[in-house]
C-alpha cells in the first residue's frame, strides 16, 4: 500500500491509520469523542458507515454528511453493501471482518478505534492495534437506541446538525387571513412543542411605509425568519410548526411589484425542500378584514397564486378546511401515519395519506 502523499522528493509518508466503523444512528457525543481520539493520535482516520434502514429512517448519505461536515479531514466510506448481521457469534465476525478486509482492498490501518466487543477480533483481523476508546460509556454515558427513543431527552448529547435533521418541520402556508398563525399554534400546544410565528407580520408593522415594503425588505424578512426558524429548530421537541415561508414572501413580492431580487428566488428555492410536511390553509373561513390586509377579493387570488406556485415547484401539500378542529384532526391523521424520509408516493399508495 502506498500511504504517501505528493509526488517525488517532496511525498510524505504516513505512518498512523485509524480506522473506526458503526451505524452512527444517529451520531452522537460518544461517537464524536472516539473519532475526534482517533483525530489527535492519528494521521489519517477513516470512517466507515454502514446502510441500516432497519434500525433508523435517517438515510446513510444524511448520517455520512454529519461526519463529513464536522471532520472534513475524515475519510467518510458509506457501506450500501455492508452486512446486517450483527452479533458475537463466529459466522457474525468472520462476515463482518472479510467484509471490511474487501471494503479496504489492501490497504493498511494500523489502529482499530472502537467502544465495543468487536474491537478484539476485527482489530486482529486487520492486523492492527485495538484501541478501545470510553469502552465503559463514563465519558458520555450515551446511545443510539436512547437517543432514537428520545431525541429531545439525548439533546445535549448531540450536534446541533444532527438534531436538526431528526427534527420533522412541518409548514402552513396559505393567503392572509387563512388560519395558519392559529393552528400553528394550536398544533404546538398539543404536541408540546414549539411554532415559529410568520416573521413578516412584525416587519411589516415596524417597518412598512403606506403599506408597502421594498424589494430589499422583502429578501430581508425572508433572511430574518430563516435564521429565526433555524434557532428554533434545537428548541422544537419531535416537530417545529412554521407559519409562513420564503415562498409566501416571494408571491408578496411579484405580487406587489411584479418581480423579485434574486435573493429571494434563491430562498424560495431553498424552501422548497426544507419543510417535510406542507399543510396550505385554505380561505374558506371567514375573512379578518383589518386595515393591513387587502380584502377578500384579493385573498381568493392570492391563495389561487399560492397553490399553483406550489404546484410548478413540484411540492406536495395537503389542504386544511373547515374549522379548527377538522383542521387539527387532518393534521394528526396524516402524522399517525407519516415517517420522516419515507417515499410520499408509497405513503399514498399505501393508503396512510389523509
Amino acid at each position: 500500500m502506498n500511504n504517501g502523499t505528493g509526488t517525488g522528493c517532496n511525498q510524505r509518508v504516513i505512518t498512523s491509520v485509524g480506522l473506526t466503523l458503526g451505524k452512527f444512528a444517529p451520531l452522537h457525543k460518544g461517537h464524536q469523542f472516539m473519532i475526534e481520539t482517533a483525530l489527535r493520535e492519528m494521521e489519517h482516520v477513516i470512517v466507515v458507515i454502514y446502510d441500516c434502514p432497519d434500525t433508523i429512517d435517517v438515510p446513510l448519505p444524511v448520517r455520512a454528511g454529519w461526519i463529513r461536515k464536522l471532520y472534513p479531514s475524515i475519510e467518510v466510506i458509506e457501506a450500501w453493501d455492508g452486512p446486517q448481521q450483527m452479533g458475537d457469534t463466529p459466522e457474525i465476525k468472520r462476515l463482518q471482518e472479510q467484509y471490511i478486509l474487501g471494503l479496504l482492498a489492501g490497504r493498511t490501518v494500523t489502529h482499530f478505534y472502537s467502544s465495543e466487543f468487536y474491537g478484539e477480533h476485527m482489530s486482529t483481523a486487520l492486523g492492527a492495534v485495538d484501541r478501545r476508546v470510553d469502552e465503559e460509556r463514563t465519558m458520555y454515558p450515551i446511545s443510539g437506541t436512547a437517543v432514537r427513543q428520545a431525541p429531545y431527552a439525548c439533546k445535549a448529547y448531540l450536534d446541533p446538525c444532527v438534531y436538526r435533521d431528526l427534527v420533522t418541520k412541518i409548514v402552513f402556508l396559505g393567503a392572509p387571513s387563512t388560519g395558519k398563525t392559529t393552528i400553528s399554534a394550536h398544533m404546538a400546544k398539543e404536541y408540546g412543542s414549539i411554532w415559529m410565528p410568520e416573521y413578516g407580520r412584525e416587519y411589516w408593522e415596524n417597518n412598512q411605509i403606506e403599506r408597502r415594503l421594498t424589494l430589499e425588505q422583502l429578501v430581508e424578512i425572508a433572511e430574518g425568519h430563516l435564521e429565526r426558524e433555524e434557532a428554533l429548530v434545537q428548541e422544537a421537541r419531535d416537530f417545529l410548526w412554521v407559519d409562513t415561508n420564503a415562498i409566501t414572501t416571494y408571491m408578496f413580492s411579484r405580487y406587489y411589484h411584479g418581480k423579485a431580487l434574486p435573493r429571494l428566488e434563491e430562498l424560495a428555492r431553498q424552501a422548497a425542500a426544507r419543510y417535510d410536511l406542507v399543510f396550505v390553509c385554505e380561505d374558506d373561513i371567514p375573512y379578518d378584514d383589518t386595515w393591513d390586509r387587502s380584502g377578500d377579493v384579493q385573498r381568493h387570488v392570492f391563495q389561487k397564486q399560492i397553490k399553483t406556485d406550489l404546484i410548478l415547484r413540484n411540492i406536495s401539500y395537503i389542504p386544511l378546511k373547515g374549522t379548527l378542529e377538522q383542521r387539527v384532526s387532518t393534521v394528526k391523521k396524516t402524522l399517525a401515519a407519516y415517517r420522516r424520509y419515507a417515499n410520499l408516493a408509497e405513503w399514498i399508495g399505501n393508503g396512510c395519506g389523509v
